[in-house]
């Protein structure tokens, strides 16, 4: 089997923007190939991670972004697991990559979600519930996390003041990224004035609606080697995938099962343990979610995933050394649905290489990354990558 190597990240900048999608793709790939030879001398296939096709009315995205690649002739296909899209988009590159079906491979995630407005972005993330019972009630995505918010403070001592702590962490985290949405730390006061969303989420417990572009190229050792660029290339060691029901009625509100499947999964295929992990990017699209990855990826003991905010002396014994969503998250970063996954292994990629500036964790050289689809676990990807 192949090894697979990320050899180049990009982005595109992440907020409202006047720019159409495949305008961001372009951003985010012309960051990507900046010290590479053409795309098409490059990579031959190509896969996009799209949410939906609501935003923009544009199917075919695949092609699309062949063609603004200037690729032609090659594979290039869209998939879509809801907000796991880009994962999902990484993880088939990987795989062809290491089966040696391509050599190298552009995988990319791209959305337009303001487009269509508040209603537009409610309506297409609602389409990921389960259609006879979810979505015909008009439950939210927010309303669908606060049932796992409240849920979780029910059975552990946490607060919502707890929650809003992480909310206060990652915007500290984005205002060091240059990539990041809100690049502006707030206080805990803020968090816990601002008006409801759902209870007990409130607007800083929630990521905003963005728009933005990632593009990263996996290659294999052969190509990594020819571009001259494997000391700075990070390995992917580890892919888990899982899906768990669609409903959230059918699971367990407070252990995010399919996760913990897709992690440990990962961790199995890299050779590595949560103890092994430096640096995770977790998707926190509600501060909760932090808390209840941190434990589905064993990072935290049962009902201590709040902790992610402390200082590693400073946590619950059982929880492990590792910092999360160093790059702001889903919350204060910016969450791209379809892109969202690939800006976690942008981060990664920074964190690995020396290039996180002054969120740079000293001495990481393993990093997590878990991304989700529909609500909580209906479809997660998880990846280990590790510094050569």
């Amino acid at each position: 089997m192949s090894t697979a190597h990320l050899i180049a990240v990009g982005s595109s900048p992440l907020g409202k923007t006047d720019l159409p999608g495949r305008d961001l793709f372009s951003r985010a790939l012309a960051e990507a190939f900046e010290e590479l030879p053409d795309p098409a001398d490059v990579v031959d296939g190509l896969y996009v991670g799209a949410q939906s096709e609501r935003y923009e009315n544009q199917i075919m995205q695949g092609t699309l972004m062949a063609e603004w690649a200037g690729l032609r002739n090659v594979p290039a296909e869209r998939v879509e697991a809801c907000a796991a899209a880009g994962a999902l988009a990484l993880k088939n590159a990987v795989r062809d990559v290491r089966a040696g079906v391509h050599d190298a491979v552009l995988a990319c995630g791209v959305e337009k979600m303001t487009a269509g407005g508040t209603e537009g972005a409610t309506n297409a993330l609602g389409a990921a519930f389960e259609r006879a019972l979810e979505q015909r009630s008009g439950i939210t995505a927010p309303a669908t996390y606060a049932l796992l918010a409240r849920r979780y403070l029910h059975e552990t001592d946490a607060t919502e003041r707890d929650l809003g702590r992480i909310a206060v962490k990652n915007h500290r985290n984005a205002a060091d990224n240059p990539r990041a949405m809100f690049q502006q730390a707030v206080d805990i006061d803020t968090v816990m004035d601002a008006p409801d969303v759902a209870p007990p989420l409130k607007l800083y417990d929630c990521a905003p609606v963005t728009d933005g572009a990632a593009a990263v190229v996996v290659a294999n050792d052969e190509v990594a080697a020819d571009l001259q660029s494997r000391p700075d290339a990070v390995r992917v060691a580890g892919v888990g995938s899982a899906a768990n029901n669609l409903a959230v009625a059918e699971r367990d509100l407070t252990f995010v099962e399919g996760a913990n499947v897709a992690a440990s999964t990962a961790y199995e295929d890299a050779g590595v343990g949560a103890a092994d992990i430096d640096v995770a990017e977790v998707h926190d699209a509600f501060t909760v979610c932090e808390a209840l990855l941190a434990e589905a990826a064993e990072f935290a003991p049962e009902g201590r995933g709040i902790e992610t905010v402390e200082d590693p002396g400073d946590r619950s014994a059982g929880w492990t050394d590792v910092q999360i969503n160093t790059s702001g998250g889903l919350k204060a970063r910016g969450h791209p649905i379809g892109a969202t996954g690939l800006l976690q292994a942008v981060e990664a990629y920074e964190q690995l290489t020396g290039r996180a500036g002054k969120r740079q964790v000293a001495d990481a050289d393993t990093a997590l990354l878990i991304n989700e689809g529909g609500v909580a676990d209906a479809h997660t990807v998880a990846h280990v990558l590790t510094a050569q």
